[in-house]
């Protein structure tokens, strides 16, 4: 996004925190509404180039807003949307990714009011780790040809009752509403939502065998301590890397396996 959007985006994130620091705003409705008026700027192509038109003013975008919505979605819906196409937007298309996040968010902020919001990170990563490693499972959530419904009853028989209603719902979102972004991409930007709910950065950890409670506390505090700022660790077992530890954080990797050191081995008598 350029500045002007994301601008806009870091006003409309202070209006929904607001919003659900009150207990009495149900997070969940909300986050579907705003995945409605998601799919409906995605689908209503003139709308959405209307309410980011820089020529016309804000209050009268505002008013448009609110007349469409009114009736279909909440309150405070309403308002979130028509507070942000008050904004200036840099496109049309930012507008539509924003008010996803939100939506996004707000189903995050209830996982958080409930105590499930380590459980929904955890299984965001784990069924992103499925995904990877299963061809056939993925050709079946990102078909083209494949209904929405076939993907939802798919995707119910794999997270029903196996997950957080939460997460069920994310994931659903994602794969029913793609967007045009792959199914990895949406993922991980899911996990990074999830970790900014508490201020923490996601490191992706990987080790030949499972970490015991004593080794995950250390490794939290260390990068801690190295990034400044509290981390969620996403733990993976490989037994390919021998031993050690890959650690990725964005796009940093640090890596302490005995495959790595192998390999680095190989290169120099290589060279």
């Amino acid at each position: 996004m350029n500045s002007a959007s994301r601008e806009a985006l870091a006003a409309a994130r202070e209006r929904l925190d607001a919003l659900t620091d009150s207990t009495s705003v149900d997070a969940s409705k909300l986050a579907d509404e705003l995945a409605a008026v998601t799919a409906l700027l995605q689908r209503e192509v003139s709308l959405r180039r209307v309410l980011t038109d820089p020529s016309q003013s804000g209050e009268a975008k505002a008013e448009l807003a609110a007349r469409l919505l009114g009736g279909q979605v909440g309150g405070e819906a309403v308002d979130l949307v028509s507070g942000m196409v008050r904004s200036r937007w840099s496109q049309s298309r930012d507008l539509v990714d924003s008010v996803e996040e939100l939506a996004n968010t707000a189903d995050l902020t209830a996982a958080q009011r409930s105590g499930a919001l380590d459980d929904v990170e955890d299984e965001l990563f784990r069924f992103g780790r499925i995904v990877s490693s299963d061809t056939e499972l993925r050709s079946a959530l990102t078909s083209r040809t494949a209904t929405t419904a076939a993907k939802g009853e798919l995707l119910r028989s794999l997270l029903g009752g196996r997950s957080r209603p939460v997460t069920e719902r994310l994931v659903t979102r994602l794969v029913t509403q793609p967007r045009g972004r792959s199914l990895e991409a949406g993922l991980e930007s899911l996990s990074k939502l999830a970790a900014d709910r508490r201020d923490r950065t996601v490191a992706i950890v990987t080790s030949a065998v499972p970490l015991n409670d004593l080794q995950k506390q250390r490794l939290g505090a260390a990068l801690a301590k190295i990034y400044g700022r509290q981390m969620h660790l996403n733990l993976d077992v490989d037994p390919a890397v021998l031993g050690g530890i890959s650690v990725r954080v964005g796009d940093e990797v640090i890596n302490g396996t005995i495959a790595d050191r192998l390999d680095e081995a190989t290169r120099r008598m290589a060279g």
